[in-house]
């Protein structure tokens, strides 16, 4: 039992897992940190207080404190943006750059006349009949 258990953990995506999970628990506290000392209070500085934590309304003696609410999507909302703009924009240019695969050419071409998708050896179109040129 103890050689089985042993292949299960040494298992390589098993491993692999376990890595991604510990590095991505470091990157989140690095872009909560980003988020909380740097671009919460720099929102902050241009348009007031960013804690909504105090507002909310009563009805019948409940409480409903949607300041709360507020405080997570806007939190949400400005990780999401820091991950896209300082993480995600970077990482697909340069995973542009150096991509070395050539582009394909699409095996359809659009008609013409009724902008259908049609083979690109076609001479007519299948959808408005349309005589079309041969691709150049």
């Amino acid at each position: 039992m103890l050689r089985e258990f042993r292949s299960f953990i040494l298992r390589g995506n098993l491993v692999d897992l376990a890595v991604a999970v510990v590095i991505g628990t470091a990157f989140t506290a690095v872009v909560a940190a980003l988020v909380k000392d740097i671009v919460t209070p720099l929102i902050a500085a241009i348009g007031g207080e960013p804690n909504f934590g105090n507002l909310a309304f009563t009805i019948n003696g409940s409480r409903f404190a949607y300041g709360d609410f507020l405080n997570a999507v806007l939190t949400f909302l400005i990780v999401a943006a820091v991950m896209f703009f300082l993480v995600i924009k970077p990482v697909n240019l340069l995973l542009a750059r150096m991509s070395t695969e050539h582009d394909v050419e699409s095996p359809t071409r659009p008609c013409p006349e009724c902008l259908s998708q049609i083979p690109r050896a076609a001479s007519r179109c299948a959808f408005c009949t349309t005589e079309v040129p041969a691709p150049a």
